[in-house]
């Protein structure tokens, strides 16, 4: 054996282990401490990754609510994806201006537009409050009397917390099935702009049929821009206010990478389920094949209303880019659940568990019952889920019957002293409540609408053809033939005044009398399904509890068998992830590469949608002109990327930065294997995908000449 043939193979076993490290999850700040970050690769001062006092790197992250963003400038400047970015092109488009199609770009700031229903939080910091909220909690109390505990002292955390800054945003958030909690502030910062999107063909390129897939091309970008007042606080959109000054954003690099380089990222991931027991994984797999069928036909559905007309395409466009989403990322799921025998592995991970438990009588007396009760919840959830099927799922089929069903409980909850309102309903939450009713405009057509609910109520229909199985409320409008139950529908969208958002907002504005005394058939229908929702909500939330208090035991054993050395579950707050660049081998004789390339994207080209290459995109590769972007060893542009990173939805957007802490990419996507990894992490599958900056930034300089926002870069 050679010595280079063995230097290969011993780099190569160091890779294997270091990838072994890389799959553990997604790190709350905290946490970056204990993982060693400079012996796996870090260049840069790990302490210097998140700071209390908002100059860490980890500040330039925002959260862009289910999508991360981060900041590239001083003067506010964002960078996220096109696909992140899509509903505020989507609302700013419109049959004679699609921006959707060709892309936008502003010359200048005072050119950039609203991206409407936008905001930004930046994060400020964070602590544990665990002793402070479950101070509120009594030995004998009942499960719903937990839940109001519980319900009072996040508001209490909330609202003291928010009194720092009329632009303070706190979240409480509960860690390892509520076995901890944080409070998160942050800085909402809420007049946000579009300054850059490129057109669909590049930003969607691919489509549906690349989507979650590799080899990848997609140039998955956009820019925006947050603003707020000249005093620096946040504001709602006004030609007076001016760019945000970050205190600290991230750095380009045009340096590229290797295979086995260290990188890492730091975002806002949605949900994971990695610490489910065995029970929930088989609940939420038994209920996977019913979403599919959920997803494609509604699918069908707009894609069908959209053919005659341009205008309710792109209103729903959103929409169903959402849903096909959606739908292949739980095709995937079920795939390799079954493909992976992940039942059986989470049965063996639970199996250690119950043995743990059982080697000593003090832990069985603590923990033994702890899977079997839950289990038994499980099967009782199912019944009670059961409930509220028909009367949310009418709801969902018709975005003006939601509108009158959040007026309805609105003005109710709204009479109410602050403290004791839901959630959503109190002063904090009421101006987003209000910016949403004109919003919902830009996200639905009223004639599509109307056929919305009969298609719904027809589906509904087929699994329950018995008027008797419906709620009360349901039955007039349900019943009959299809013919009826149109005519029915025809009726209440031609006597409505709810199409016009003037009018909800006048509505929202009303007491209980004054809303009563309306004669609109919607209201109406909303008013007696609210009294059956009510119902349910408030059995819901004893029920909800005794479910989370048993699975907060269940998992408060796996935190003492484990003594707290693993990260909990994503769930929207900022975590940190890291792993090398690494290609995989998906099936026998596949090896695919870590990196593509424009060379890639002139390939797949098929002249149809989703795979146009601009014409000028194609003059630029021919004539090799790919400036200070191109890779030295590809001589190419490179395109995309694979890391062994844990992502999952809501990283979106998220930096994917290098050793020294420079942004290398845009996560966009995992692979198609990799998203059974919410459940269960299977490292030689295990890859996320970023969008190269060298391509984003050769967009947006070559193909597009937006020299200033690369100016603006440093660059």
């Amino acid at each position: 054996m050679t010595r280079r043939k063995l230097i290969a193979i011993l780099g190569l076993a160091l890779l294997v282990a270091f990838l072994g490290r890389a799959d553990e999850g997604m790190w709350m700040p905290h946490q970056m401490k204990d993982l060693n970050l400079k012996a796996l690769g870090l260049q840069m001062n790990p302490e210097d990754l998140f700071k209390k006092d908002g100059t860490g790197l980890m500040s330039a992250v925002v959260n862009l609510g289910g999508g991360t963003g981060e900041f590239v400038s001083p003067e506010g400047l964002i960078l996220t994806n096109h696909h992140v970015a899509y509903g505020a092109i989507q609302r700013a488009s419109s049959k004679d201006n699609d921006y959707i199609q060709k892309g936008f770009l502003s010359a200048s700031k005072d050119k950039e537009i609203p991206a409407q229903g936008y905001q930004a939080g930046v994060l400020l910091g964070y602590e544990d409050v665990t002793a402070k909220v479950t101070a509120t909690l009594k030995p004998k109390m009942t499960p719903r009397q937990r839940f109001d505990a519980l319900d009072k002292a996040q508001k209490e955390l909330i609202a003291l917390g928010e009194k720092g800054g009329k632009d303070l945003r706190c979240n409480l958030a509960s860690m390892y099935s509520g076995n901890a909690y944080y409070l998160y502030t942050f800085k909402q910062i809420r007049d946000i702009r579009l300054v850059y999107a490129p057109p669909q063909d590049l930003g969607n390129f691919g489509g549906e049929t690349d989507n979650w897939m590799w080899p990848r091309h997609t140039c998955d970008f956009s820019f925006l821009r947050a603003y707020v007042a000249p005093d620096g606080t946040a504001a709602d959109y006004s030609t007076a206010n001016v760019p945000y000054k970050p205190k600290v954003w991230i750095k380009p690099s045009l340096d590229g990478y290797k295979e086995g380089d260290f990188t890492f990222v730091m975002g806002f991931p949605g949900r994971t389920y990695r610490n489910y027991a065995l029970g929930e994984l088989k609940s939420d797999m038994d209920s996977m094949s019913r979403r599919i069928k959920d997803n494609q036909d509604a699918i069908k559905f707009y894609e069908d209303a959209g053919k005659a007309d341009k205008e309710v395409e792109i209103r729903y466009a959103a929409r169903v880019k959402g849903l096909y989403n959606g739908l292949k990322n739980l095709q995937g799921k079920l795939e390799g659940l079954l493909k992976f025998d992940l039942i059986a592995r989470k049965a063996d991970q639970e199996k250690v568990l119950l043995d743990w438990i059982a080697a000593d009588p003090a832990r069985q007396a603590k923990y033994g019952q702890a899977a079997a009760d839950l289990n038994a919840y499980l099967e009782r959830q199912k019944a009670f889920n059961a409930r509220g099927e028909a009367l949310n799922g009418v709801l969902g089929g018709s975005t003006i019957l939601g509108g009158a069903n959040t007026l309805v409980r609105a003005v109710a909850e709204i009479q109410k002293p602050d403290k004791d309102r839901d959630s959503a309903f109190q002063e904090r939450s009421l101006p987003q409540l209000r910016q949403n009713i004109p919003l919902a405009e830009r996200g639905y057509v009223f004639a599509t609408d109307r056929e919305l609910l009969k298609w719904t109520i027809k589906r509904l229909k087929a699994t329950r053809p018995d008027p008797a199985q419906w709620p009360a409320s349901l039955r007039g409008l349900v019943g009959g033939s299809d013919a009826e139950v149109a005519a029915r529908v025809d009726d209440m969208y031609a006597k409505t005044k709810l199409g016009d958002p003037q009018k909800r907002l006048e509505v929202l504005g009303l007491k209980p009398a004054q809303l009563d005394a309306l004669d609109d058939p919607f209201l109406k229908l909303a008013a007696e399904m609210e009294k059956e929702l009510k119902v349910i909500r408030e059995d819901a939330k004893g029920f909800g509890r005794e479910g989370g208090d048993l699975k907060m035991a269940y998992e408060a054993a796996i935190l003492e068998m484990k003594k707290g050395a693993y990260p909990p579950d994503a769930n929207g707050t900022i975590r940190f992830t890291y792993g090398p660049v690494m290609g995989y081998t998906p099936k026998d004789a596949v090896d695919f590469k870590p990196m593509t390339t424009l060379k890639g994207v002139i390939e797949k080209e098929s002249g149809m949608s989703p795979f146009i290459v601009p014409a000028k995109v194609k003059t630029l590769w021919q004539a090799k002109d790919f400036g200070r972007y191109a890779d030295k060893r590809a001589g190419d542009v490179p395109t995309c990327f694979l890391n062994t990173t844990n992502v999952t939805g809501g990283n979106s957007g998220s930096p994917t930065l290098n050793a020294k802490g420079e942004q290398i990419g845009i996560i966009f996507d995992m692979t198609y294997e990799s998203v059974v990894g919410d459940y269960f992490i299977i490292p030689d599958f295990q890859r996320s995908i970023s969008v190269d900056i060298r391509y984003v930034l050769w967009v947006t300089e070559k193909f597009s000449g937006a020299t200033h926002i690369i100016k603006e870069m440093g660059l």
